[in-house]
C-alpha cells in the first residue's frame, strides 16, 4: 500500500488513538476513520491506479460514513459531489447529469431511491455496506494540491445550479486559515447540526475540526431540547450554526423553567467559541443570544466559491451588524460596476487568495465573467468598510433595491423592522415598478396578531428616511428558506404577485 496520503489522512495519523467522531452514544477514533477511508478508496479504485478526477457523487447520513466516504473519494483521486438528503429526485438527477458522475456511493437507506436512476444514467452504484475489507495489492495515487477535489452546487435561485469546483489546494487554504483565525486545537469538541452539501458544514465544522484533531459530534435532525441536553454535558467547546438555528434555540430556551434556563446558561458560558453565518445575523438575535449564553456570536462572511473570507476577530471587538476583517491569506477590496476601487461608499466585495475556487464546472463563460481581468473574484455582495470592519449591505441582485435613483439596502430595513414589538421576522425585497424602477416591499411574520400596515408605516417614518419605508406589506406565517435557513428572496417576491 502506498503511503501517499491526502492531507486529512496525514493529519489523522498524528491523532490516531484520539476520538474523531461521536454519534448516538458511539464513537470512532482517527485510526478507525482513516482505515475506513482507505477501504472506501480501494473499493472506488477497483484495481485502477487513479480515478483521475472522475466525479463521485455520494449520499449518506451525516456522521462517520459520510466522512470516510468523502476522504475515500479524495484518496482515490476522485472529485467528491455530496448530494442533498432533502432534494427531490429531479434535483438529484440534474446534479448527477450536470457533474457527469461516473460513480454513486449511497448508504443502504438511499439505495432504493437512487438505484433505478443510477442504472438509467449508467452510473456505477456502490452501497456503503459493500466496501472492501482488504487493502491487499492496493496502491493509492499521489494527489497534488492542483487536483480537483470538491464540487458543491449553488442554490440556483436565479439560474440553474452551477457546480463550484475547488481543488485540494483551495480546501487546504480554506481550512488552515480558519484553524489559525479561530484557534482550533485537539482539545476542541464541536457539534455538527448543518447540512453537509454546503461549505459551512463541510469545511467550517467537519474539515476544520478533524484537521485539528478535535472531536466532531453529529446529531440527526434538529431538536432544540436535544441540543441543550448535549450542551449540558459540558464537553462541547465550539458551536457553529445559522441564524435560524439560534432563533429556534432562543425560542426554546424562553419556554423552559427558570432553573433549566440557568443551568443551560452556565453550560454555555464554558464554550470557547460560537459562530454564526450563511445568512445575515439579525442584531436582535445576536443580542438575545448574548443574554442567554454570555457569548458575542462571531459573525463571518463566506460563500461556496471561496469558503470563508472575512471574520470578526477571535480576540478583540466583535461588532454587531458587521462581518469583520479579512482572514489571514485573503485579500479583499470593494469595487464599483466598472471594477474601479471604492473607499468611502458601498461597493461589491471582490476576493483574491488561495481559498478561491477553480471554476464553475463546464461553464467557462460563467467562470470568466466571475473574475476581473486582474484575477479578483466578484462575489456579487455589496458592503461598506467602516473603521476597518466590513458591513454587508446585501446581495447585489436581491438585497440592493434601486428605487428613484437611490440604492437601498434591504438588510438595513429588515434590522429596523425586527425591532418592532409586533414583528417576529421579516424579509424586504424590491418589486419592479415603471415609475420608480423598484419599490420597497416587506413580508412580515407577526409575533401574534398581524400589525396594521398604517401603524407600521407611521412608526417606520420615525426610524428611516421616507424613501426607505416599504410601500407594500404582506403578512405571512413563515418566510421561504433554503436548506441553510437563508431566506429565498425570489420566492418572497412571488408572495406579492
Amino acid at each position: 500500500m502506498s503511503s501517499e496520503l491526502i492531507g486529512p489522512l496525514r493529519q489523522a495519523r498524528e491523532h490516531a488513538m484520539s476520538i474523531a467522531i461521536r454519534q448516538g452514544g458511539n464513537y470512532w477514533r482517527y485510526q478507525d476513520l482513516s482505515e475506513a477511508a482507505l477501504h472506501t478508496a480501494a473499493t472506488l479504485l477497483n484495481d485502477k491506479e487513479d480515478l483521475y478526477e472522475q466525479r463521485v457523487a455520494f449520499m449518506t447520513e451525516p456522521g462517520f460514513t459520510y466522512v470516510s466516504t468523502l476522504w475515500g473519494i479524495w484518496q482515490a483521486g476522485g472529485v467528491a459531489v455530496p448530494l442533498s438528503l432533502s432534494s427531490p429526485l429531479p434535483s438529484l438527477r440534474y446534479t448527477l447529469q450536470d457533474a457527469a458522475c461516473s460513480i454513486l456511493v449511497v448508504s443502504p437507506a438511499f439505495q432504493s431511491l437512487l438505484s433505478d436512476l443510477a442504472s438509467e444514467l449508467r452510473i456505477r452504484l456502490i452501497s456503503t455496506d459493500e466496501i472492501l475489507v482488504t487493502l491487499e495489492g492496493t496502491t493509492f495515487p499521489k494527489i497534488g494540491p492542483e487536483r480537483r477535489a470538491l464540487m458543491l452546487y449553488t442554490s440556483g435561485t436565479t439560474n440553474l445550479p452551477k457546480g463550484v469546483v475547488s481543488t485540494h489546494g483551495n480546501l487546504t487554504a480554506q481550512i488552515t486559515t480558519l484553524l489559525e483565525a479561530w484557534r482550533w486545537s485537539p482539545n476542541d469538541q464541536t457539534l455538527c447540526v448543518l447540512p453537509l452539501h454546503h461549505v459551512h458544514g463541510i469545511v467550517n465544522v467537519v474539515c476544520c475540526s478533524l484537521w485539528a484533531g478535535a472531536v466532531c459530534e453529529f446529531v440527526t435532525g434538529f431538536d432544540a431540547e436535544q441540543l441543550f441536553d448535549i450542551f449540558l454535558r459540558g464537553e462541547i467547546t465550539v458551536f457553529m450554526a445559522v441564524p435560524t438555528i439560534y432563533f429556534k434555540l432562543i425560542a426554546c430556551w424562553e419556554q423552559l423553567p427558570r432553573t433549566k434556563q440557568m443551568e443551560i446558561t452556565r453550560a454555555l458560558t464554558h464554550f470557547r467559541l460560537m459562530v454564526c453565518g450563511s445568512a445575515a445575523l439579525p442584531v436582535t438575535v445576536m443580542e438575545k443570544w448574548k443574554l442567554i449564553s454570555h457569548h458575542t456570536l462571531l459573525e463571518r462572511y463566506g460563500m461556496t466559491e471561496l469558503g470563508m473570507a472575512i471574520s470578526n476577530p477571535y480576540e478583540g471587538e466583535r461588532r454587531a451588524g458587521f462581518v469583520g476583517i479579512p482572514l489571514p491569506g485573503v485579500s479583499i477590496r470593494l469595487a464599483d460596476d466598472k471594477n474601479q476601487l471604492i473607499h468611502d461608499e458601498p461597493g461589491e466585495i471582490q476576493v483574491k487568495g488561495d481559498n478561491v475556487f477553480l471554476e464553475y464546472w463546464n461553464r467557462p463563460e460563467a467562470t470568466l465573467h466571475a473574475f476581473t481581468a486582474d484575477g479578483w473574484f466578484k462575489t456579487g455582495d455589496v458592503a461598506m468598510l467602516e473603521d476597518g470592519y466590513y458591513r454587508i449591505l446585501g446581495r447585489n441582485s436581491v438585497d440592493i433595491i434601486k428605487s428613484g435613483g437611490y440604492k437601498i439596502s434591504a438588510l438595513e430595513i429588515e434590522e429596523v423592522l425586527r425591532t418592532h414589538p409586533l414583528i417576529k421576522d421579516c424579509a424586504v425585497v424590491g418589486l419592479d415598478n415603471d415609475e420608480w424602477g423598484e419599490i420597497v416591499a416587506a413580508a412580515v411574520v407577526p409575533v401574534h396578531e398581524p400589525p396594521q400596515h398604517e401603524e407600521i408605516t407611521h412608526w417606520l417614518k420615525t426610524q428611516l428616511p421616507a424613501y426607505r419605508v416599504p410601500r407594500k406589506f404582506i403578512v405571512v406565517s413563515e418566510l421561504p428558506r433554503n436548506a441553510m435557513g437563508k431566506v429565498t428572496k425570489n420566492e418572497v417576491k412571488k408572495l406579492f404577485q
